[in-house]
């Protein structure tokens, strides 16, 4: 007879009830009891309660707390994995190692009862309790094993969420900046000192009111970022973030409410001291406007800054029939969205001074010029000197009266054209809309022709001819007109002359892929052909009348 075959039968006994015990109830008991951890420490489960798994938000950049898919997903669910484990080997050790095997290796019944007779307490301590507590330690075990297999399987499950949500991020933002390009929206601030192109602007809660720098898709959330307010905000155009309130990231200062989803049009007014540009100006917004009257467009103000601004110069014409000369520093543009048919454009007027264009150094230090989608040059014939030479004496005191500007349309041209192309690279694809301005005066004058439809042979008819050929040589296209803005915006305004007026920026628009080709006139000039390139223009060319 083999001497070790008691220990053998004692040992099988004992892995008898540690595999009953063990399989048996351990195992789904702390099974059940680590799924529970696990599902209490994703908690707390009450809306507003305190949780200090969550980063309180310092950034004062984004006042938005990050994404749950970014960082807190990750915490909650390690911190309830190790809880869930925790709490197994907890109970582990009490009750089970604690109290319930203590008790049977000292000869007491699991609840801690003595045994009714010494050879049952003797039973419990050899027979019983080392099965038992090897049979809380294999369950325990063996419960931890299969709850972690889960909780790997739960973490891979995270990890495609994850994966899933930093993808889509860039997917969104990406879709998002394809359509401005194609749109061609490229939003530029519009205020002096600034100029500068705005990527992404910066958007207002309306809750609290704070600024968020980086309301795109991101680590603060794919299709929304949570305010500190608590307020969800959009993180593209297409959920409508274009409704919130923007400021440029730079100069702080408010950017009009349709900043990144419109195509903007710049168009600086660009004349000499005294040529009519500010008259002009006001007379292309008036002649837009009656444009809108007759059901041709939309025209309405940006903000309420630029209707302000618009009344106040309207008011000054009504009360002394003429407006102060431009004067400060670099222009803020006057700020106009124009809509016809589906398509809009945010246009883009600045007026700056006439001194800025006196000297090369003055030209360049205009920095929104750089943006230019085409230019209006202001002319005034009656500037130039061998015009006034050739005037009689009667028209000599008439065109003084008329306060000729002291620098020609041939001089303004030379100052701007060569800082315009240093300024953009790309003055060969710019339009110019040449403007006579004084058309009123110009047409009381009998040493001079009058100024007829084809502006562009009169201005050669009067000496003017290398400013024409220079136009049409070192610019994509060029048209002429001759304005009064006077008669426009003056007592008793003409109507055709307010929508006479409002053609160069109609072309200018037009040649931005707005449908308004109809709308500028006629005009004069030969142009090179020009393609709209929005949203499958046809290729046209306008030619004169």
């Amino acid at each position: 007879m083999n001497p070790m075959l008691p220990l053998y039968i004692y040992l099988a006994w004992c892995g008898l009830i540690a595999a009953g015990l063990g399989l048996g109830r351990v195992l789904w008991e702390f099974l059940g009891i680590g799924v529970g951890g696990v599902w209490r420490g994703l908690g707390p489960w009450r809306s507003g309660s305190p949780d200090q798994r969550v980063p309180a938000v310092v950034s004062d950049a984004e006042p938005a707390r990050f994404a749950y898919w970014w960082q807190q997903m990750w915490i909650d669910g390690a911190t309830a994995s190790s809880y869930g484990i925790r709490i197994m080997w907890t109970r582990l050790a009490d009750p089970w190692l604690a109290r319930i095997a203590k008790n049977l290796f000292c000869g007491r019944s699991p609840d801690g009862l003595r045994a009714d007779h010494p050879v049952g307490a003797v039973a419990l301590v050899v027979f019983v309790a080392p099965g038992t507590a090897a049979g809380a330690l294999v369950g325990t075990a063996l419960a931890s094993l299969l709850l972690g297999t889960v909780l790997v399987m739960f973490a891979l499950l995270l990890a495609l969420i994850w994966l899933a949500c930093a993808a889509a991020a860039p997917v969104l933002w990406g879709a998002e900046r394809a359509w401005t390009l194609a749109r061609g929206v490229r939003t530029k601030c519009p205020y002096p000192g600034c100029y500068r192109p705005v990527p992404l602007a910066v958007h207002h809660c309306p809750g609290c009111g704070k600024g968020h720098a980086s309301l795109r898709p991101g680590r603060y959330g794919v299709l929304w970022h949570g305010c500190v307010c608590g307020r969800r905000l959009p993180t593209t155009r297409f959920a409508k973030r274009g409704s919130l309130a923007t400021q440029c990231p730079y100069c702080e200062k408010k950017l009009p409410q349709i900043t990144g989803t419109t195509r903007v049009v710049h168009a600086p007014l660009v004349g000499g001291t005294s040529s009519g540009k500010t008259m002009l100006m006001a007379a292309m917004v008036e002649g837009l406007h009656t444009w809108a009257r007759r059901g041709e467009l939309t025209v309405e103000y940006a903000s309420d800054d630029d209707r302000a601004t618009a009344n106040d110069l309207n008011q000054e014409l009504r009360q002394t029939g003429s407006v102060r000369a431009t004067t400060g520093g670099q222009p803020r543009a006057l700020m106009l969205t124009v809509t016809r048919g589906r398509r809009r454009r945010l246009l883009y007027l600045y007026d700056p001074m006439g001194e800025s264009v006196s000297e090369a150094d003055r030209v360049r230090a205009q920095q929104y010029l750089q943006h230019a989608n085409g230019v209006v040059l202001v002319a005034d014939a009656l500037a130039d000197p061998k015009v006034r030479g050739r005037l009689g004496a009667d028209d000599s005191a008439k065109a003084k009266s008329a306060r000729p500007s002291p620098q020609g349309p041939w001089d303004t041209f030379q100052r701007l054209t060569g800082e315009l192309e240093a300024l953009t690279g790309r003055r060969g694809r710019l339009c110019v809309a040449t403007v006579v301005t004084k058309r009123d005066v110009l047409d009381g004058l009998t040493t001079l022709p009058v100024p007829g439809a084809e502006i562009d042979v009169w201005l050669e008819q009067i000496g003017l001819g290398p400013l024409v050929r220079a136009l049409g040589h070192d610019f994509r296209a060029a048209r002429y007109w001759a304005v009064s803005a006077q008669a426009a915006i003056g007592t008793g305004p003409l109507e055709s002359e307010q929508r006479r007026a409002a053609e160069p920026v109609l072309w200018l628009l037009a040649v931005s892929g707005l449908g308004t080709g109809a709308l500028s006139g006629p005009g004069g000039g030969k142009e090179r052909r020009i393609r709209l390139r929005a949203n499958g223009d046809q290729e046209r060319k306008y030619t004169p009348a």
